[in-house]
């Protein structure tokens, strides 16, 4: 079975026959960002996803002024079809695919098995920073339907009915850590919202990186309670994580009504007032 748009999806070939096609602009994003500057595919940009994705203010997306800037100085024109890829398996290029969708650009793909797929085949890379002229990028949005804040995330918790997917490794789910290893905790308390079921992101994925087939997935979020037909949001730590699992949700499995919370568990974990949920509990 095909995935539900499989057009979202570009293979590595792909992005090799088309790496000086004027209307193609390739962008890496790294949850690393040295990566980027060790090699990268020839000609592709790199973003920074904590100076360049983020407001550096206000812990927020990209207002859309900021949005259209970084866009144009990236030499993306709103008919350019971007291509996006990262590190561990795409969690900051799904973020950035998220984002786009956010601000009205539509026509942005996902490079199916991100750098590590890239590197394994032995395709070419290069440590020279393109520079592309500027264009004039008009920014849509928001799209207010791709994200969930917090008063729709306790709403949802308080009333039932809305499959919570919490994509964080086991051992934060159940509050053993507060965080992956080397990253800050940022929160206050370890565990899950109450009524999460725990879906690691990386189970979506194949050894080599690329998304494991529609059937696997689907047998995957059904059993997790996240059907066709009912409420999803997803959520991790800072909502990169989740933005890789609204991408499989949305776009591989046809989920329509499918949000990415992504002020994620250092929003919840730090809020007075808010249930945590330790161990295997589903509550």
């Amino acid at each position: 079975m095909p995935y539900a748009q499989p057009e979202v999806l570009v293979e590595t070939d792909w992005v090799e026959q088309h790496l000086t096609d004027p209307k193609v602009r390739i962008v890496e994003v790294d949850a690393e960002p040295s990566e980027y500057e060790e090699g990268h595919i020839p000609g592709a940009v790199g973003w920074n996803w904590a100076t360049q994705l983020s407001d550096q203010r206000v812990r927020d997306l990209l207002s859309k002024e900021a949005f259209e800037m970084l866009m144009s100085h990236s030499g993306i024109a709103n008919d350019t079809m971007v291509v996006l890829y990262g590190d561990n398996n795409n969690w900051f290029a799904a973020w950035a695919f998220w984002q786009m969708v956010i601000w009205g650009h539509d026509n942005v793909r996902l490079m199916n098995g991100g750098r590590k797929k890239w590197i394994s085949e032995g395709r070419p890379l290069d440590t020279d920073r393109p520079g592309y002229p500027a264009t004039r990028f008009t920014a849509a949005g928001p799209d207010r339907t791709q994200r969930a804040m917090l008063s729709e995330v306790m709403a949802a918790v308080h009333r039932g009915g809305t499959s919570l997917i919490d994509v964080r490794s086991p051992p934060e789910f159940t509050g053993e850590i507060y965080a992956p290893p080397g990253l800050p905790e940022t929160c206050q308390r370890a565990g899950h919202i109450p009524g999460a079921r725990n879906v690691p992101w990386g189970k979506v994925c194949n050894e080599d990186g690329t998304f494991r087939s529609r059937e696997e997935l689907e047998a995957l979020y059904n059993e997790a309670g996240a059907t066709h037909g009912k409420p999803i949001i997803a959520y991790c730590r800072i909502g990169e994580r989740s933005s890789h699992t609204w991408f499989v949700l949305k776009y591989l499995l046809g989920r329509h009504d499918v949000k990415n919370y992504d002020g994620s568990w250092t929003e919840w974990g730090n809020l007075v007032g808010a249930p945590v949920a330790v161990g295997s509990d589903q509550r």
